[in-house]
């Protein structure tokens, strides 16, 4: 289905941007609302058990993974038999509301799979969550909960999972991201996490004004200075994203917390992996927009429909120092996505769920959403290598591709052009292509664990190796 779109009610005026674009966004906006949305993607049908990759080839004609194949996929087993698993520090996964069975179905899961069950805690540091109706918003959340706490915990088995639930996303203007500051806050203040996770964001272009975005940026300023690292999908819509109302733009957008300079913005490849994990091609940037077995499996349809990892270039930040070395990418903005992992939806992973308003059983799961989960457990097995929380990472994540780390693994082909159909009219928004080195598709690429992980703790103590 369709990645659920929750509104964020407050009313449109012009944001802040480059004067080059201003004219274009401003004529392309309706007065209406701006959205924070969670970024899973699933089909519409569950399974009492998770299929095989031969399976989802046969029935869906894509590809799904399970946990052991991932772990193989970032060579996290060389990590494990060291005995780095995450234990002693926590991932803090945000989202809002919840799932009414998060812990029963991450129980399930890890049965299944024969992974140890995590100390999982739930709280509701901005308010209490109203009680589950198995309306569509409250499903969208539930099922984007499930994916983060269950393949953060895939990664980082022996790590806390501290999920921090949120009790709205619409209240006219009032809510949404005012209480996901509060609580990540209330996260930092009182040193819960290590890491926080967010699969979540809002088109740059939907807030009224610049100003407003700036003003939610409070806990992000907190983490920064408290040595949190926090991570942000970067969409599953490409080079575009969903205006205010249900379209998308026509031209290329980025979406925040995800361009936000002090948070690690995660992109996504595409895996093609065999049944044990090893890798049958290299990665490529995540692209299923022109894919017809995956458009099926998604919306039901040939498509296109825009369904790729997003990336691009900021309208509210400007290119901050860690970026200076890639300029020519970037020109004076802040670029998006810093890092890339799992994300296609041809190279799905599965994820059970058992709450009302979805199908009960198990269900090929994709997108950024699935990304930014898999790196907060790579980040929390970098901090229990160094023996703390790294804080931002971004600048190490730069140094890093700049030496030619071993743990960053480039990713040079593909790209997140899109096209669709709206309004009667079918638009192309071109996106961007992988290159050598940074690029606006796959950020500085992607990971070798058993490399990047003792890498990445020592540049962010040593400043280099």
């Amino acid at each position: 289905m369709r990645a659920h779109r929750i509104a964020l009610a407050v009313a449109l005026t012009t944001i802040a941007m480059p004067t080059a674009t201003a004219a274009t966004a401003q004529a392309a906006l309706a007065p209406n609302l701006v959205q924070i949305h969670p970024i899973a993607n699933h089909i519409g049908a569950a399974t009492a058990a998770p299929l095989t990759t031969a399976q989802c080839e046969q029935q869906f004609q894509i590809a799904c993974y399970g946990p052991q194949q991932i772990e193989r996929a970032y060579d996290l087993p060389a990590l494990y038999a060291q005995g780095n698993a995450g234990q002693g520090h926590t991932i803090a996964i945000v989202d809002s509301f919840g799932s009414p069975t998060v812990e029963h179905d991450l129980k399930v899961f890890d049965k299944t799979y024969g992974l140890p069950d995590p100390n999982l805690t739930i709280i509701q540091p901005a308010g209490p969550v109203p009680p589950y109706d198995g309306s569509p918003n409250r499903a969208g959340w539930a099922g984007e909960t499930n994916l983060d706490v269950q393949w953060a915990h895939a990664v980082a088995p022996r790590a806390n999972i501290l999920l921090v639930e949120t009790p709205t996303s619409e209240d006219e203007g009032t809510s949404g991201f005012p209480e996901i500051v509060t609580a990540e806050k209330f996260v930092i203040d009182h040193h819960l996490a290590d890491v926080i996770s967010q699969s979540f964001s809002a088109t740059e272009e939907t807030f009224p004004t610049k100003q407003s975005l700036l003003d939610l940026r409070g806990a992000y300023i907190d983490a920064a200075n408290k040595g949190v690292t926090v991570l942000a999908a970067s969409g599953d819509s490409g080079a575009t994203d969903s205006t205010a109302g249900s379209d998308s733009f026509t031209f290329p957008v980025t979406s925040w917390p995800d361009s936000d300079p002090l948070v690690t913005g995660v992109g996504g490849t595409k895996l093609s992996l065999d049944v044990h994990g090893n890798r049958t091609s290299p990665d490529v940037v995540w692209n299923d927009t022109f894919d017809v077995p995956t458009q099926q499996f998604i919306f039901g349809d040939n498509g296109p429909n825009a369904l790729a990892g997003g990336g691009g270039k900021s309208v509210i930040f400007p290119r901050p120092a860690f970026q200076f070395g890639v300029a020519n990418v970037v020109g004076d903005q802040r670029g998006v996505p810093d890092i890339s992992m799992s994300g296609a939806c041809n190279g799905a992973v599965n994820v059970f769920q058992s709450f009302a308003g979805q199908p009960v059983g198990w269900s090929p799961t994709c997108g950024t959403s699935e990304a930014t989960p898999l790196f907060s457990g790579i980040v929390v097995l970098a901090a229990q290598h160094a023996g703390h929380a790294l804080g931002l990472i971004n600048p190490a994540l730069y140094f890093m591709s700049a030496a030619h780390a071993p743990g960053i693994v480039d990713v040079t082909q593909g790209n997140n052009t899109v096209s669709f159909s709206q309004q009667g009219k079918t638009f192309t928004v071109q996106g961007f292509a992988a290159r050598a080195g940074y690029d606006l598709a796959s950020g500085v690429g992607t990971i070798d664990a058993a490399k990047f992980v003792p890498e990445l703790a020592f540049v962010v103590d040593h400043g280099s190796w």
